[in-house]
């Protein structure tokens, strides 16, 4: 944990003002669900809550059978980290944060297909181009994406974004149930 040197009061009601600098640090909107957790120690820890993490035994096995059908690395995000990865080393790439780029595509709602031209880099400082991004939506929330990476430049095919719109389908799906 690390110490912010803040000091909040509770109040009446037992609430606590998150300060605006770390709302804005951590990207943490109005209105976003919070998770709390206790250590032994006495500690609060507030945690962005993430709905979709809860599926990451299904979204890991997911993310290796996509990878091994079109051969193309492969990343399922929240809506702030990569929450299982196939394809790369995933120490590079697990629990890293997602870029402006990819909340904003996200955000819009749409598929995005990349090209030489046309070109998203899905995580903050690394420098793997996405060719594929499309947006898990659960109830008409967005939850996160199923992110192919580009391998090698060739064409994207209409096989893999369908792939991709499917799978990211059948993820909001499981999360409705």
């Amino acid at each position: 944990m690390k110490a912010t040197g803040i000091v909040r009061r509770i109040d009446d009601l037992g609430r606590v003002v998150i300060p605006k600098e770390i709302r804005r640090t951590m990207h943490i909107k109005e209105g976003a669900p919070l998770e709390i957790f206790t250590d032994t120690e006495g500690g609060v820890i507030f945690k962005k809550y993430s709905p979709i993490s809860e599926l990451s035994d299904v979204t890991e096995n997911y993310a290796d059978v996509l990878y091994r059908s079109v051969n193309t690395p492969v990343l399922i995000c929240d809506r702030d980290h990569v929450i299982s990865c196939a394809g790369i080393s995933k120490k590079d790439f697990l629990n890293k944060r997602i870029s402006s780029e990819l909340e904003k595509i996200m955000e819009e709602r749409k598929l995005f297909t990349g090209d030489v031209n046309n070109q998203l880099f899905p995580i903050e400082d690394v420098s793997y181009a996405a060719s594929i991004a499309a947006p898990i939506l659960s109830s008409g929330d967005v939850l996160g994406a199923v992110v192919f990476l580009r391998s090698d430049g060739t064409k994207i095919s209409s096989t893999e974004t369908k792939l991709a719109q499917v799978s990211a389908s059948f993820i909001g799906r499981q999360m409705e149930e």
